[in-house]
């Protein structure tokens, strides 16, 4: 874990491939939040799903290139995974965890069914949510559907019982906000361990007490601080921050065009150039063109709430 004593901040991207300009912006900002808090700030990779071979190495490079510098350890999930089942263990024996054995058309079918039920059912308002098909099935329902799934060379993945329907997080940039929690998966039926449990543990072991990330994951945050409540664990300090888009406003991809780090440096005459860019985004004062000299004008209260539309 991080020796800081002033906590700290964390990037934790997925190596599924090159970062595109709203990636890099993202890091640079939690960056910022961290350095300018007198916080560590650490990097967290985030492989247990897809991996592309080689993004590893390229994403560090791009962000060491614009920049954004990490303090000791680096963490890869998948090299975690003992913490991660025993946080596991440690819901089961507690009795709060139960096999789902759903598919994802099953899902599908019973959210938009609980949507529809004339007395607004769980998932009325949360279509996106998980209504609680396997929660109270009788045990032998549940051997049949073991069998079942283990005759299709399959496994149940685990869900969490959560007991509230809501939780409330302090948000730095979107104010106190309430997201729904649902009973979510915490080990999916191929064994691997779910999002919001790994990263709940990852950073209470690694001190990180301040989640800088894209306002896309928001709705994780009720989830994730709650189940932090649930395991004795401390809950970061939240700032979810707006997203690239593009010209149409959607979120920024790699099919947009010329969006790496490579393209633009290319486009643009400079990975400088870029950073400059990507700067001119924050709107801070005096027109920082390293992420130095922005930090010496940093402020959070600052930070735009509008996304950033990309046009270059």
């Amino acid at each position: 874990m991080t020796d800081s004593s002033n906590g700290a901040g964390r990037f934790a991207p997925s190596p599924t491939g090159e970062f595109h300009v709203g990636n890099l912006r993202t890091a640079m900002l939690a960056w910022l939040f961290a350095r300018s808090s007198g916080r560590g700030f650490l990097l967290r990779v985030e492989d247990l799903d897809r991996v592309r071979a080689g993004s590893e190495e390229i994403q560090r490079e791009d962000l060491a290139a614009v920049g954004v510098t990490f303090d000791p350890p680096l963490l890869r999930q998948s090299e975690e995974q003992g913490r991660y089942a025993e946080a596991l263990q440690s819901l089961d024996r507690r009795g709060l965890l139960y096999e789902c054995f759903c598919s994802r058309k099953e899902i599908a079918a019973a959210i938009e069914e609980a949507a529809s039920a004339p007395n607004g059912g769980p998932g009325a308002h949360a279509p996106a949510l998980y209504p609680g098909t396997c929660r109270d099935l009788s045990a032998s329902e549940r051997e049949r559907r073991r069998e079942r799934l283990a005759e299709q060379g399959r496994r149940p993945a685990l869900r969490i019982a959560a007991d509230v329907r809501t939780w409330a997080v302090d948000d730095e940039l979107c104010g106190r906000t309430e997201t729904p929690v649902d009973d979510f998966v915490v080990q999916r039926n191929d064994g691997a361990f779910a999002y919001n449990l790994v990263s709940v543990v990852d950073d209470a072991f690694t001190g990180v007490d301040q989640v800088v990330r894209g306002d896309d994951l928001l709705d994780s945050a009720g989830r994730q601080a709650w189940l932090a409540g649930v395991l004795g664990l401390p809950v970061p300090s939240y700032a979810h921050v707006p997203l690239a888009l593009n010209a149409e406003g959607r979120r920024l991809a790699k099919r947009d065009g010329a969006v790496t780090l490579r393209q633009l440096s290319e486009r643009l005459g400079s990975t400088e150039a870029v950073v400059g860019l990507i700067l001119d985004s924050l709107q801070l004062p005096g027109g920082p063109r390293t992420l130095e000299q922005a930090l010496d004008v940093f402020t959070p209260s600052r930070v735009p709430r509008e996304p950033w539309v990309f046009t270059a």
